[in-house]
C-alpha cells in the first residue's frame, strides 16, 4: 500500500484539485438478449468516470469531483437503477471476478489519509441476482469468470458511489479487470454485459483517462508542461474517436482497441500501468461501438492535466 497523502497534499498546494474539464469509446458480436429489444427510454446509460484520488472527494479536498458525481447520480431521481455495476480499476484478477454477496465490507486500499478515511461507511446492499446474470452472460460469451461473495468493495467503487448515490439504496455489484490490461478483452466483457443495461442496470467504469504520476506530481515546470501537452494530445484523440458519428461501430472499435498508437498514449498510461484506463473499454464495449459523448466538461482537469469522462446512451 502506497502512501500518497503527502504527494497529493503537496500537489494540491500549488494547483487546483481534481477538476474535470473539456480537453479537447463496433463490435461484430451481438450480446445475448435477456428480453425484447428495449426502447432508448428503457436503456440505462454506461459511463466512464474519473474517481479522484483515494478518499479525497468525500473528505472535501476534491469538491469538483464530488459535485460532478453527485449531479450525475441525481439525474436518476425518479428512475433509480435496478443496480449499479462498477468496473473498478483497483481490482485485477486472472479472470473476471464478480462480487456476489448480499453485503460487502469496504476495502480501504489507500494510505496516509486522516483517520476518518478508514471508518467510512457505504452500506448499500449487494445484488446476487444481477451478479449471477453477469456471470451467465460472460460464460455464454466464452469469457472466464467467477463469483466472489467476500471480496470487499474497494475505493474505486465506494468513493464515487458515496458521491453519486449517497443514500446507499441502489444495490451494487463490483466487477474486476482481467490481468494483462488487454483492451480487446475488456471491450468483449462490455459487449457481453450489454444486456444488463437493457434490464435497468447502470454500468460505471471507474478509473482515470490519464494516470501517470511522473507528470501529475511534477514540480519541474518543463516536465509538467510535457505532461500537459501529452494529456491534451491523448484527450483530443480519445474524444474525437468516441464522438465521431461518421465512424462505423467496427471502425470505432478498431481505433479504440488500438489506443496505444494514439498520440501520447504511452505517456498518459505507462507500460504496465494502464489499469485505470481499462474500465473505459468495458463501458464502450457495452455500447456496441455506438458513439458516446463527453460529460463533466466543467470538471476535466486534474492538477492542470486534461482528463475525460464519457457517457454512452445510444
Amino acid at each position: 500500500m502506497r502512501n500518497f497523502r503527502g504527494v497529493f497534499s503537496k500537489a494540491l498546494a500549488g494547483t487546483s484539485a481534481f477538476a474535470f474539464h473539456n480537453s479537447q469509446l463496433s463490435t461484430r458480436a451481438q450480446a445475448t438478449s435477456m428480453s425484447s429489444t428495449p426502447s432508448k427510454k428503457d436503456l440505462m446509460p454506461a459511463v466512464f468516470i474519473n474517481h479522484g484520488g483515494g478518499p479525497m472527494p468525500v473528505l472535501g479536498q476534491q469538491p469538483e469531483v464530488k459535485d460532478f458525481l453527485g449531479a450525475y447520480g441525481a439525474k436518476f431521481e425518479g428512475r433509480s437503477p435496478r443496480a449499479v455495476v462498477v468496473v473498478t480499476a483497483h481490482w485485477e484478477d486472472r479472470q473476471v471476478s464478480v462480487s456476489s454477496g448480499q453485503t460487502h465490507s469496504l476495502l480501504y486500499d489507500y494510505g496516509g489519509f486522516p483517520p476518518e478515511s478508514y471508518s467510512l461507511k457505504y452500506p448499500a446492499p449487494g445484488e446476487p441476482g444481477v451478479a449471477a446474470t453477469a456471470v451467465k452472460l460472460l460464460e455464454d460469451a466464452g469469457i472466464s469468470v467467477r463469483s466472489n461473495p467476500t471480496r470487499p468493495w474497494d475505493h474505486g467503487t465506494f468513493i464515487p458511489l458515496m458521491c453519486m448515490f449517497p443514500d446507499a439504496q441502489v444495490p451494487v455489484v463490483q466487477i474486476s479487470l482481467v490481468a494483462g490490461q488487454d483492451p480487446k478483452t475488456h471491450w468483449d466483457i462490455g459487449v457481453a454485459l450489454r444486456p444488463l443495461r437493457e434490464q435497468g442496470v447502470l454500468i460505471v467504469g471507474s478509473g482515470l483517462s490519464f494516470h501517470n504520476f511522473k507528470y501529475l506530481f511534477a514540480w519541474n515546470p518543463i516536465t509538467k508542461h510535457e505532461g500537459i501537452e501529452h494529456a491534451k494530445n491523448f484527450a483530443n484523440w480519445l474524444t474525437d474517436t468516441v464522438t465521431d458519428e461518421k465512424l462505423s461501430p467496427e471502425e470505432r472499435e478498431a481505433k479504440l482497441v488500438n489506443w496505444l498508437s494514439a498520440p501520447s498514449a504511452a505517456q498518459c498510461h505507462p507500460r504496465g500501468g494502464a489499469e485505470h484506463f481499462m474500465p473505459f473499454f468495458v463501458v464502450a464495449g457495452s455500447a456496441l461501438g455506438a458513439p458516446g459523448k463527453e460529460v463533466g466538461l466543467e470538471y476535466a482537469q486534474m492538477m492542470n492535466i486534461a482528463v475525460s469522462q464519457y457517457e454512452f446512451v445510444e
